[in-house]
């Protein structure tokens, strides 16, 4: 053989060689991954004492799975997503995660909502290496990439937006007398470390504080308490119902501090309606997605595309419930992490773009708003709006406000 007869087989092979080798960099799957399909799934709870939160945000988030699958899916693949239920139980939670692994074999655990099952599965899912991708929880402790680097939070952290509430009342009402009202686990302790961080040397204009527990029927009584502690700002961090309950008796002793209450209680439809708009009106909240039943977003464009969304792919499901809409912040976030890995679609190289969030901004984020990740810092949100309610809908104050 001539020596150009060896170098064009030399040429060829290796033009075969790295075809082939090009072809295998292309396309590296993980567990659940084929050329056709994504598999995933979640735990909610559609039963239980949180069935409330899970039911309406469930039935959207299989909703927004079959709307991306009609439109072709996910870069050519289509979503195979496994809902099961948890209770909002731990020890049900850790064996609904077993079953989505072992039996299901999906790429990831995407979207759970609330601190017990997030806390249960979060030990179990890291030891397999199985990504908990953007978890609906706003504990701090879900931010810790050194010890569990396959967890992700997409919320605002509470601490976080305790930490703005203090910055705006140290700039609007430095010698204010607060008083605070707070859940008795995770979701209101870590709000009240925030705002006391947040006051820095000035934690002691916190007077007075009050817990309740979440199966408490009423919170009158500490209203009440508060309200005797001869305070002038009232915050608080608690539950929808707990919240509507605060803001209604609030009005009925026609008492009158300045009110902040917590950003998961600001729905007009489904809070301030329900205790009152003439007694909600004047209340401060945080922010950082449009309200869809406030009268400020109503010619939106996105919030057009939100609630036609449901029309049609949840039609049973109520476009004001904030279990909802944040679901639907989540999915739309979930669907661009996954278009970003492309054919990489492994579980570390999910976390990798995950981790490596830049401004992104999702559909119905407020102006302003954007999330950021890296691999050393989980916490997506770093600011946050301040919003006052007139009586008729939220006005945004002033710039976007950070933790700072």
């Amino acid at each position: 053989m001539s020596r150009r007869s060896i170098l064009t087989s030399y040429s060829i092979f290796a033009a075969a060689f790295l075809s082939l080798s090009a072809a295998h960099a292309q396309k590296t799957y993980g567990p659940g991954v084929s050329d056709t399909e994504i598999k995933l799934g979640q735990s909610t709870p559609l039963s239980g004492p949180a069935s409330a939160f899970g039911a309406g945000a469930g039935r959207a988030v299989v909703g927004y799975f079959n709307m991306l699958n009609e439109q072709g899916g996910i870069n050519g693949r289509k979503i195979s997503f496994t809902q099961l239920d948890n209770a909002y139980s731990a020890p049900k939670a850790i064996e609904q995660s077993r079953k989505l692994i072992e039996d299901v074999g999906v790429l990831a655990e995407v979207g759970t909502i609330g601190t017990v099952p997030n806390v249960a599965i979060q030990k179990f899912l890291n030891s397999k290496k199985v990504p908990q991708l953007f978890i609906t929880a706003g504990g701090r402790r879900f931010n810790d990439p050194k010890q569990f680097p396959w967890t992700v939070p997409l919320y605002p952290d509470f601490e976080t937006e305790g930490r703005v509430v203090a910055k705006y009342i140290l700039k609007t009402k430095p010698d204010a007398k607060i008083g605070v009202l707070y859940q008795n686990d995770d979701f209101g302790k870590d709000y009240l470390k925030g705002l006391r961080a947040g006051l820095g040397a000035k934690a002691n204009l916190i007077t007075a504080e009050a817990s309740y527990e979440i199966a408490d029927p009423t919170i009158d009584s500490q209203i009440v308490q508060l309200k005797t502690a001869g305070i002038d700002t009232f915050i608080e961090q608690s539950s929808a119902k707990a919240a509507a309950q605060s803001i209604r008796k609030t009005h009925e002793l026609d008492w009158h501090p300045l009110h902040i209450i917590g950003g998961s209680t600001a729905s007009v439809e489904t809070v301030l309606k329900p205790a009152g708009l003439d007694a909600s009106r004047g209340l401060v909240t945080t922010q950082f997605l449009k309200q869809p039943g406030d009268p400020a977003w109503a010619n939106d464009d996105e919030v057009k595309v939100y609630k036609d969304f449901l029309v049609k792919y949840a039609p049973s499901v109520n476009p004001d419930d904030y279990s909802v809409l944040v679901a639907y912040m989540n999915l739309n976030a979930q669907a661009a992490v996954l278009k970003k890995c492309g054919d990489q679609l492994t579980r570390e190289n999910l976390i990798r773009q995950a981790t490596s969030l830049h401004g992104e901004r999702i559909p119905m984020m407020l102006p302003g708003v954007t999330i950021s990740t890296t691999p050393e810092d989980y916490t997506p949100f770093k600011t946050l709006r301040i919003a006052v309610f007139d009586g008729t809908s939220w006005t945004l104050l002033g710039d976007p406000m950070t933790a700072d």
